[in-house]
């Protein structure tokens, strides 16, 4: 468990495999909310015993967080251990797929439990899936799973090397992946939300699969954006 800033840690998890055997590293994050609101925990990775240890000295585990519906590998297992806590998925993500009870639908307002901590926004018009991205206000962190990826250049191999090259998983910079461009179905819809995210004082970015940035995340995202909102 890393520190990322007052109130904010990141975990990296054990890679996962989805289709054509893609492997993709995993990451999640930690965030404590104020006046014993307890700590809400996004994209929750494999929980090992190291990591539930770390999680339980920073407090209790009250909500956990599926920003799209791709990522729930682990929210069952998570939601096993922690009983206690409340699901929030998106909005395409049901109990049947994800193999637990879900107990609330991600909107584009923050939830009474996190509303002035963290702010986030529904990007909608998208095939693969619908994506809810989040801004941590005091650490000035906006996080996002798939929508925007750098995944590290060497992490594959043979024809799956060329394949993220070409669809923008490991470009130089954090891009939307070309799948996903060539996914967004309403342009307009997804403008709207994405213009939101922007409007963020964005300082820091963290990505489920991409190195997280601690400085011109704003850039970074204007950069990845670019194609649609020009």
């Amino acid at each position: 468990m890393t520190p990322f800033g007052p109130g904010l840690w990141l975990v990296d998890g054990p890679a996962v495999t989805g289709a054509a055997g893609f492997r993709f590293p995993t990451r999640m994050a930690v965030i404590r909310l104020p006046d014993g609101g307890g700590l809400w925990v996004w994209s929750p990775v494999a929980l090992s015993q190291e990591i539930r240890a770390a999680v339980d000295a920073l407090g209790q585990v009250r909500h956990l967080i599926a920003p799209n519906s791709l990522h729930y590998t682990f929210l069952g297992e998570w939601a096993a251990a922690y009983p206690d806590a409340r699901v929030h998925a998106a909005p395409d993500l049901t109990s049947q797929v994800a193999g637990t009870v879900i107990h609330a639908t991600l909107g584009d307002e923050p939830a009474p439990a996190w509303a002035g901590t963290v702010d986030q926004v529904i990007v909608r018009g998208n095939r693969i899936t619908t994506e809810v991205v989040f801004f941590h206000r005091e650490t000035a962190t906006v996080l996002v799973t798939d929508l925007v990826q750098q995944i590290p250049q060497g992490w594959y191999r043979g024809w799956r090397a060329l394949v993220a090259r070409l669809d923008l998983m490991t470009a130089p910079v954090p891009s939307v992946p070309r799948k996903f461009r060539m996914a967004t179905r309403d342009k307009t819809a997804a403008r709207n939300s994405v213009r939101r995210i922007l409007e963020w004082p964005t300082d820091c970015l963290v990505m489920a699969h991409g190195t997280p940035m601690r400085t011109g995340g704003n850039a970074a995202l204007q950069n990845a954006f670019g194609w649609l909102i020009r």
